[in-house]
């Protein structure tokens, strides 16, 4: 029997909880989870256990605006897991409450919600990236999934950190389009048969603890959402397809920016220059 390894970030509130919750349904699942609490993860576990289906999920904590934390949740991670067949990068912040709407700075000093949405997901991903090519088989491709949204606003490289003019929702939906860049730069580095890199939005005003707090309505399920994410992480019929981003089950075009080389190569260029202490491995 072989065992699927899924990583989830953020994995014990909304989508991410449900998310676990549902791929634990599969025996053959190896689940690895991330939270900032403790004690949090401890109730994820139990409902997991709950369920009968597959084995006790690894935990990990770390605070995602701390790159150190970060860099050392990927470590964890390869110190604890023998192979990695998919990272779900899901934990975020939205464009205000719970985390504020007023312009906040990481621990690293940067504006946060490019720390916590974008710099968070690039550490983790590109250090645990030796161990997803390793798990890699003739069959299967490692998976990479950035849950992203339709709210994306493009990239100023001249204020990144939105120092004038600061707006929850331009710095949210910076952070995503990034999500999305990153995406398609990981596409474009790895062949589909060794690691495929797909984005998503998982559905519009969820009923999540962010929407609640600042949007107080909701549109979407969480279940529809859960199944969208689930599809890119698991779902055979994707097996291969990479650079692309979902609106829910369809494909769909992101803001323009994403398509623009030079601009994916100065976010790369940028995010490097911003992380250099938080990477484990040569990129």
């Amino acid at each position: 029997m072989t065992t699927t390894t899924i990583a989830i970030t953020g994995a014990t509130d909304g989508l991410g909880r449900a998310l676990a919750v549902r791929l634990a349904a599969d025996r053959d699942v190896r689940l690895v989870l991330h939270g900032r609490d403790p004690a949090k993860l401890e109730r994820v576990v139990a409902e997991i256990e709950c369920t009968g289906g597959a084995a006790a999920p690894v935990t990990a904590t770390a605070d995602l605006s701390d790159l150190a934390q970060v860099a050392r949740l990927a470590g964890t991670i390869a110190n604890t897991v023998d192979h990695l067949d998919v990272l779900v990068n899901n934990a975020g912040i939205g464009s205000g409450e719970p985390d504020g709407r007023r312009r906040r700075t990481s621990r690293d000093g940067y504006e946060l919600r490019f720390a916590v949405n974008y710099l968070a997901a690039f550490v983790l991903t590109e250090n645990l990236l030796p161990l997803l090519r390793a798990s890699a088989t003739t069959e299967h491709a490692a998976r990479v999934v950035h849950v992203s949204s339709l709210g994306q606003h493009p990239l100023d490289f001249d204020d990144l950190m939105l120092e004038r003019g600061y707006s929850g929702t331009r710095a949210y939906g910076q952070s995503k389009l990034a999500q999305i860049m990153h995406c398609f730069d990981l596409a474009g580095r790895f062949a589909p048969t060794e690691l495929t890199a797909t984005c998503l939005h998982p559905g519009t005003y969820m009923p999540t603890k962010i929407v609640l707090s600042e949007i107080g309505v909701t549109a979407d399920t969480l279940a529809s959402g859960v199944e969208a994410t689930r599809r890119l992480a698991v779902d055979p019929a994707l097996e291969g397809i990479t650079g692309k981003f979902f609106d829910r089950l369809r494909t769909a075009r992101p803001t323009d920016q994403a398509y623009d080389e030079q601009a994916r190569a100065a976010l790369r260029a940028r995010s490097l220059a911003l992380v250099n202490g938080s990477l484990t491995t040569a990129h």
